[in-house]
């Protein structure tokens, strides 16, 4: 059976439990994926332990000179002949000389049931706030191919949670958090495998 390799894209700021997570369903359903980085923008970010941890490789790109972090970027994921690459907690918007030039299809997960709750500033905090601002009955994670605009690509995966229970924002995302932790490796093993 074919080796799947991917990269994995972070910013500077993520722990990773996304990241630990894809890792873990890779493992437990022994599927034939192989992370061949994950970029961090940050020398420090909090998601380094993991990778060290977990023994996986890192690879560091800046993004204040933007057109260095493409051309970095576009090089690295050339010569480790990805078949894809995940988003998880990168937050710049991806650019089409990025989703030109790596050669490979991307995924990202979102915190919510997209189309809803989507868009520029529609991460983290700020979407689960939306959601319990409007008194919605159900959230969810969804994952889907990276495009030139955010939150828009194709829908891969959707998975529903019931939050009639939660009385915060906060109360949602822990419970989004379950579902993305359970959704977002097994998309990108449907997604490689299809």
């Amino acid at each position: 059976m074919k080796e799947f390799r991917i990269a994995v894209f972070t910013s500077g700021m993520s722990r990773g439990s996304n990241f630990e997570a894809m890792v873990n369903v890779f493992k437990e359903m022994k599927l034939p994926i192989k992370i061949e980085f994950v970029l961090i923008t940050r020398r420090n970010a909090p998601i380094k332990e993991r990778c060290e941890r977990l023994g996986i490789p890192i690879f560091h790109a800046g993004t204040k000179d933007w057109k260095a972090f493409e051309a970095k970027i576009i090089t690295k994921c050339k010569e480790s002949n990805l078949d894809l690459i995940a988003l998880a907690g990168f937050m710049k918007q991806i650019t089409p000389t990025i989703i030109d030039g790596v050669g490979c299809p991307m995924l990202n997960i979102h915190p919510a049931l997209l189309p809803n709750y989507g868009g520029k500033g529609m991460f983290g905090s700020n979407v689960h706030k939306a959601v319990f601002a409007d008194g919605c009955k159900e959230s969810g994670a969804t994952v889907h191919q990276v495009n030139e605009h955010y939150d828009e690509g194709d829908i891969v995966a959707q998975e529903r949670v019931d939050i009639t229970k939660c009385n915060s924002p906060e109360e949602i995302a822990k419970a989004v958090l379950k579902i993305e932790h359970s959704v977002y490796g097994r998309a990108v093993w449907n997604f490689l495998n299809k």
